[in-house]
């Protein structure tokens, strides 16, 4: 064990102390980062590659000159471990540490800030001290909704990435509960897992990975199997699933900007249909995945030639249109209205974004504007059926609800009236007591008087 003054009172005994007591945590044992544990932290895993960590430090120099504290600024500081986010040191050093830990660590310049330092700070070609305590690591959340979380337990090699429409080699293991209920080596089209049994979220953490990765991925039935559960896997409705998952190998499919227009339309046909395909069965997050595809393709394309840029606006109609209707069934209203308003923008009139925008307004309880929708529908097409019904459906909401803001203000307006009556009456107590106070002061005044006039 050590202290403070053990490793920062001048650079000669904080390099004996190192030497003395410390372990070189470097890949290549070139004794770039030594580590000197102070405080053991608990037993457990240690934070692995991409984990949310957060930390609290304190940087010196081998003087023993401080020169960055975040318990100063009384806030822990939070990066993804292992991603090139910070310092060299902090990467590899955080990653041999136990929750609760705290270790001091002497690090080289070609770990920390370099032959140039910092002009503000830190001298030229400066060893540096930092002592960190490691207060919590998570696995790196890959979706805004927290239902894919990976931690990468061997990193793989080079910058590049999978993407959609690319062909992938991976070995799979899949487990519930710590039952291995599926291990088997596939190869899939990226967007297109569903055909191969493969769940959403393995296809949708393809493009985060490289090639040789192995992670594991907490999958959130959203992403895995769903409200039916997988019964050929005796995997159960609703449950969380963990995959581990090592990319072997992958062919990466055309960029946007490799291809032409006509190789694009040539896509955008088989694309749509596989969509459609996804959406006839109830598979409206893959179905998702095929028409945003041919939006990304064609929405900076115009065309030449009349027919052509009719071409281009029917599949980018059709795709939005289409993404408003898989988003209806998912209940993101939010993401209808913005679909089916990138379709009117192009086609004012178009009765389906009409139609589709107004169901949606309907359903987050927008009333009047989905009204207005329902009613430019019947402008555009009289005889939708749908549209009237849905106009009554709208109207008769709009009643009660006016009913029921009747109702709320009067009882409001009620308990308001209650309210008076009862602070009146308590006002005119309290004023016919002090008033009776009063009246017996003025009364014993009197008598005391009497009393002193009259001889004893």
């Amino acid at each position: 064990m050590t202290t403070d003054q053990d490793v920062t009172m001048d650079g000669q005994t904080a390099t004996a102390v190192f030497a003395a007591k410390g372990v070189d945590v470097t890949t290549t044992k070139d004794r770039g980062v030594i580590k000197v544990v102070k405080h053991q932290g608990l037993s457990g895993e240690r934070p692995m590659i991409g984990d949310r960590v957060t930390v609290h430090y304190t940087g010196r120099l081998l003087t023993g000159e401080k020169f960055d504290c975040s318990r100063d600024r009384k806030e822990a500081f939070c990066f993804n471990v292992g991603k090139g986010q910070v310092l060299k040191a902090w990467d590899i050093g955080v990653l041999s540490m136990q929750m609760g830990e705290v270790c001091s660590f002497l690090c080289k310049p070609e770990y920390a800030y370099g032959f140039n330092g910092n002009p503000e700070k830190i001298p030229p070609n400066s060893s540096v001290v930092f002592e960190m305590e490691l207060l919590m690591f998570e696995g790196e959340i890959l979706t805004d909704d927290s239902g894919i979380v990976r931690r990468i337990k061997v990193k793989g090699d080079g910058y590049t990435n999978p993407n959609d429409g690319s062909t992938v080699e991976v070995h799979l293991e899949g487990r519930c509960g710590g039952r291995l209920f599926d291990y088997r080596d596939v190869s899939f089209i990226v967007g297109e897992a569903e055909d191969k049994g493969v769940p959403l979220g393995v296809d949708r953490a393809m493009d985060k990975m490289q090639k040789g990765e192995c992670c594991s991925l907490y999958l959130k039935p959203k992403y895995g199997f769903g409200s039916e559960g997988k019964p050929e896997y005796k995997v159960g409705p609703d449950e969380d699933i963990i995959y581990q998952v090592t990319l072997k190998s992958f062919i990466k499919a055309k960029e946007t900007w490799e291809m032409d227009l006509a190789e694009k339309m040539d896509l955008a046909a088989g694309v749509k249909h596989k969509g459609n395909q996804y959406f006839t069965g109830g598979l409206y997050n893959q179905a998702v995945i095929q028409y945003q595809r041919i939006i990304s393709w064609l929405e900076m394309e115009c065309g030449f030639g009349i027919e052509q840029q009719k071409t281009v606006q029917w599949f980018l109609l059709t795709a939005h249109l289409n993404l408003a209707l898989c988003f209806l069934r998912m209940k993101e209203f939010s993401q209808v209205v913005d679909n089916c308003n990138k379709v009117i923008e192009l086609d004012e009139s178009n009765e389906k974004a009409l139609y589709r925008r107004g169901e949606a307004r309907l359903l987050r309880n927008e009333f009047p504007m989905a009204v207005q929708d329902f009613q430019r529908v019947l402008r555009v097409n009289r005889a939708n059926r749908a549209a009237q019904s849905q106009l009554l459906i709208c109207q008769t909401k709009i009643k009660e609800h006016h009913e029921r803001d009747k109702k709320t203000y009067a009882n409001m307006f009620q308990k308001f009236a209650e309210r008076d009556t009862k602070i009146g009456k308590i006002k005119r107590k309290r004023d016919e007591s002090v008033k009776s106070g009063m009246n017996g002061e003025v009364g014993n005044k009197r008598c005391r008087r009497r009393s002193q006039d009259c001889p004893s």
